[in-house]
């Protein structure tokens, strides 16, 4: 049993938010209990917006769990339950982790070294202070250390995915153009999952063709070798993951363990296109991007798609450029939202996804593929201008060499 003593104090006065004005000493039984703030911030699709104007302290008054629960043994040399407490009360204070620091975390994590309201204590106070790039680079360094790698013996190859999170529920534009860019003669290594928000995730998608997931090492190289397009199902590489699954499913908010997912392609590609939801992780990812040393492409629709949606103004920041664009500076025409809704299942969500590849899809949502294709084209292969990458991705589709990419990778997968 922790028992924490919570002292809330906030500048806000505004509904629903006033409960939260008093001190709360409580016995904590879950992860819920122990921060009760996390539903008022479940009440609001804002609260991005509002949790900056909380001036919340929290002391935590004695920590105590039981030894038999964690178990000396299972404790690593470098981080221990006493260190946790340490580092909550560094993050509670705004002090910045070390990269070091919350790579040990994780891998204390992945040891059950650590009682899970002392990882929901410290997923919850990140979140209400905000990342760092070395906190960020911490956890992902301890993912791919604890994980099953996927070494591709091959040329440059590019991976395009998006944050998720954006609540837009459109088809998969993303792993759609990866078949395109294939189609135009780049490699790509897909790292994906399934859906957590919308009707149908990457692996959703990819396995209602029939593909099989695999992580065998010579299957996957020859994979990419002969049809220029792998797919690596992220449960199957990143074993850590698993250990703060059920405690992100009890947060009724996104942790950092969100912004995770694009930056632990098993394979580490030197080449990415991240789609985002918002700026602020335009930015975040851009500094994450700088220290990790790739080739990169950041998109974010203006109206909130995390990827070129061309239903308005869209900007992309770059190696080379930063730059926003309306669908017209691009020969486009403006697209209406609820021409790239997905569908009610996955079975929906395929056909649409069939239909572009097969050339057959209405010009909208040909043409938000072909856009974010020729984005990921031009980051792995920076010589292109923007029209030229167009060009190659439109053609992609119009010589049916994408969907040859996905009749070659069912044949390889089965």
């Amino acid at each position: 049993m922790v028992v924490a003593l919570l002292k809330i104090k906030t500048i806000v006065s505004t509904e629903p938010y006033t409960y939260i004005n008093q001190g709360i000493k409580r016995s904590v039984a879950s992860t819920t209990d122990l921060f009760f703030l996390s539903k008022a911030m479940a009440n609001s699709s804002q609260h991005d917006r509002y949790k900056h104007h909380i001036d919340t302290t929290v002391y935590i008054n004695t920590l105590t769990y039981r030894a038999s629960a964690i178990g000396p043994a299972a404790l690593p040399k470098t981080f221990s339950a006493m260190n946790m407490r340490e580092t909550l009360t560094k993050v509670i204070h705004h002090e910045s982790l070390t990269r070091e620091e919350t790579k040990q975390i994780l891998l204390g994590i992945t040891q059950d070294a650590f009682p899970q309201e002392q990882i929901t204590a410290l997923l919850t106070a990140l979140q209400m202070r905000g990342v760092t790039v070395d906190e960020l680079l911490g956890f992902r360094d301890g993912i791919l250390e604890t994980g099953v790698q996927a070494i591709l013996n091959c040329d440059k190859y590019i991976d395009v995915v998006g944050t998720g999170g954006d609540r837009k529920n459109t088809f998969n534009i993303s792993t759609c153009a990866c078949f395109v860019i294939a189609g135009a003669g780049y490699k790509v290594a897909k790292h994906g999952n399934y859906a957590a928000t919308s009707t149908s995730g990457a692996s959703n998608v990819i396995e209602a063709h029939g593909i099989q997931f695999s992580t065998d090492t010579d299957l996957l190289n020859r994979i990419i070798n002969e049809c220029g397009f792998v797919y690596l199902h992220a449960p199957l590489f990143a074993k850590a993951m698993k250990h703060v699954g059920p405690i992100r499913k009890a947060l009724p908010f996104p942790t950092c363990f969100n912004l995770l997912g694009p930056l632990v392609n098993p394979s580490q590609p030197q080449c990415q296109l991240l789609g985002v939801a918002t700026l602020d992780q335009m930015r975040l990812y851009r500094n994450v991007y700088q220290k990790i040393g790739i080739r990169y492409g950041i998109l974010n629709s203006i109206d909130g798609y995390d990827e070129i949606s061309l239903t308005g103004d869209f900007k992309i920041s770059t190696n080379q450029y930063e730059k926003i664009f309306h669908p017209t500076d691009l020969g486009f025409e403006l697209v209406h939202p609820t021409e790239l809704v997905g569908g009610k299942n996955v079975e929906e969500v395929k056909k649409i996804f069939d239909s572009v590849l097969e050339n057959r899809a209405t010009p909208s949502q040909k043409n938000v593929v072909i856009c974010n294709a020729a984005f990921g084209i031009q980051v792995i292969d920076p010589t292109k201008s923007i029209e030229e990458a167009i060009a190659l991705a439109r053609e992609s589709i119009d010589s049916g060499r994408a969907l040859q990419v996905l009749h070659k990778l069912i044949e390889l997968s089965k």
